[in-house]
């Protein structure tokens, strides 16, 4: 692939390490967020769910799409910061809001919208996601790209 005159390679470089470490963020905000002290029984109420309806399920696919999450990010990350220039971690922070904004808020409202479902509780599942996406951005920004420190 060229690029401004330059042969580049087609595959953004990741940092394996802050995948996983963000993966592992993203498991620890959703535990945090979703704990009936913080935010969980309002979830639970606004969303008509009982505590341990679905077992383990919503577990793994958690983690299967926070290491999705976080993987789309960091690639995202790299892009922005070859892109760019400046520094790392404000590039994976600055790309991780417009990601969750034009991806993630703008999909939930209007699927939300669309079954009625209550305001706060659309409030509470993109505020989470935000956390979230700032968490991993944070991870991965601080991390660098391919173990090589924050640029």
């Amino acid at each position: 692939m060229q690029l401004n005159g330059e042969a580049s390679a087609m595959v953004p470089e990741i940092n394996w390490l802050a995948v996983i470490v963000a993966t592992v963020a993203t498991i620890a905000v959703g535990s945090t967020w979703y704990t009936p002290k913080v935010f969980g029984t309002i979830w639970a109420k606004d969303a008509r769910v009982r505590p341990h309806d679905n077992g383990w399920v919503p577990i793994i696919v958690g983690v299967v799409t926070g290491f999705v999450t976080s993987w789309v990010l960091a690639g995202s990350a790299a892009i922005a910061h070859h892109f760019y220039g400046g520094s790392f971690l404000g590039n994976s922070l600055v790309t991780s809001i417009i990601l969750w904004a034009g991806l993630t808020a703008a999909r939930v409202v209007t699927h939300d919208s669309f079954e009625n479902r209550p305001r706060r509780l659309t409030l509470l599942t993109i505020g989470h996601e935000l956390v979230t996406f700032l968490a991993i951005a944070l991870i991965i920004g601080l991390f660098g790209i391919s173990g090589d420190g924050a640029a």
